[in-house]
C-alpha cells in the first residue's frame, strides 16, 4: 500500500470537497450584501457631496440626488444582510464542524470560495 493512500485520505478529499461546494453554494445568498458593499464603494464613496444641500454648490463633482437618496436604506441593507450572512458563515464553518467532531481547516479554508459567486458576478456583467 502507497503512504498517504487508504480510506482516510478518501475520507479527507471528500470532505474537503464538501466544504468547499458547501461554501460555494454559501456564496449565492452573500451575493446580496458583497453587491451592497460593491454599490457603497463605487457609487457613494466616489461622490463628494453628503447631503442634499450640496447638490446646488458648483464646486463639487459627481453628485447625484438618487444615490444620496438611496444611500442610508443600501447602508442599513447592507447591515442586516451582512451580519446574517456572518452568522450563517460562523455556522457552517465554526459551530457545525466542532459540534460534529470535524476538523475545522478544510471548512475555514473553504471560506475563501464564498465570494466566487460574486466575482463571477461582477465578471458576467
Amino acid at each position: 500500500m502507497r503512504p498517504g493512500g487508504g480510506a482516510g485520505n478518501c475520507a479527507n478529499r471528500r470532505g474537503v470537497r464538501r466544504a468547499a461546494w458547501v461554501n460555494l453554494l454559501l456564496g449565492v445568498p452573500a451575493v446580496v450584501p458583497l453587491s451592497l458593499a460593491w454599490w457603497l464603494a463605487t457609487e457613494y464613496l466616489p461622490m463628494d457631496c453628503r447631503s442634499v444641500a450640496d447638490l446646488s454648490d458648483p464646486g463639487l463633482a459627481h453628485c447625484n440626488y438618487t444615490t444620496l437618496d438611496h444611500a442610508p436604506v443600501m447602508m442599513f441593507l447592507l447591515a442586516v444582510t451582512g451580519l446574517l450572512m456572518l452568522w450563517l458563515i460562523l455556522a457552517v464553518n465554526v459551530f457545525r464542524p466542532r459540534r460534529l467532531g470535524r476538523p475545522r481547516g478544510a471548512w475555514l479554508g473553504g471560506t475563501l470560495l464564498i465570494p466566487v459567486p460574486f466575482a463571477v458576478l461582477l465578471l458576467l456583467t
